[in-house]
């Protein structure tokens, strides 16, 4: 497209290159970033960690929810609340929790496109584990582009956006924070990124499309720890690389 008689794109354009023309490692956050919130992935997982907690503690659905959601808030993850507090196994947790069905992805040829064409490696960052990453990636066709994960386990299971586990994600894989940039559907996730000189980018959900998450996981305002906000990553991905 030509963009010379436009200036909404030509500003566009030269913001995305003065704001990642530095960027030599593109860092992806897995559920709900790498694919639609509409796919509602996550929701099976959730469901799962719920039958969990019913099955452990021998307790309703209901109450297993509100034990569930308490460990959550309080600890960044259940599990890491049920291993401090129960000492539970954390393998046998994740596997359990991740035993879900991956039928509603597809694969995405223009993700795996806009990856190419972007300059530099990509890294997956989750909280969940790198067998559940690359069920995702395989399925939507673009794990050819990204070099590694770094997964709950590699975080010795502090999820984020605890700082330690940020430092331990660039001491490992050498990431200069200053050169990066991060694509999060949380935005609490991007405080610690931005604080540490990262270009952040809020993935959200299009408008309109019934989705299964707590209200509060659900942020669109962009706080001044967000650089950028996009519910299309592909189509973001596509004319960042064109800027650069």
């Amino acid at each position: 497209m030509d963009h010379s008689l436009n200036p909404v794109a030509d500003k566009k354009a030269a913001d995305f290159a003065k704001d990642f023309g530095h960027v030599d490692t593109w860092v992806f956050d897995l559920d709900n970033t790498l694919y639609p919130h509409h796919a509602n992935l996550w929701e099976q997982v959730d469901n799962r960690i719920t039958t969990w907690m019913a099955n452990y503690y021998g307790v309703d659905g209901l109450t297993a929810r509100g034990l569930q959601k308490y460990y959550y808030q309080r600890y960044g993850t259940s599990l890491r609340g049920l291993m401090i507090d129960e000492g539970v196994d954390p393998a046998q947790f994740l596997d359990f929790a991740h035993d879900i069905d991956h039928s509603p992805l597809e694969p995405n040829p223009l993700l795996g496109t806009a990856l190419s064409l972007l300059p530099g490696r990509k890294l997956i960052f989750t909280s969940g584990t790198t067998r559940h990453a690359l069920n995702i990636v395989r399925k939507l066709g673009v794990e050819e582009h990204f070099t590694d994960v770094f997964d709950i386990v590699s975080a010795d299971y502090l999820p984020k956006p605890a700082a330690d586990t940020y430092l331990s994600f660039f001491a490992r894989h050498h990431v200069d924070p200053a050169r990066a940039a991060m694509f999060e559907d949380l935005s609490r996730n991007l405080i610690v990124p931005h604080q540490n000189g990262m270009r952040t980018i809020l993935v959200v959900p299009k408008l309109h499309v019934e989705i299964v998450r707590d209200a509060w996981e659900i942020e669109r305002n962009k706080g001044e720890h967000v650089d950028y906000v996009t519910d299309d990553l592909a189509g973001f991905l596509i004319e960042l690389s064109a800027a650069l």
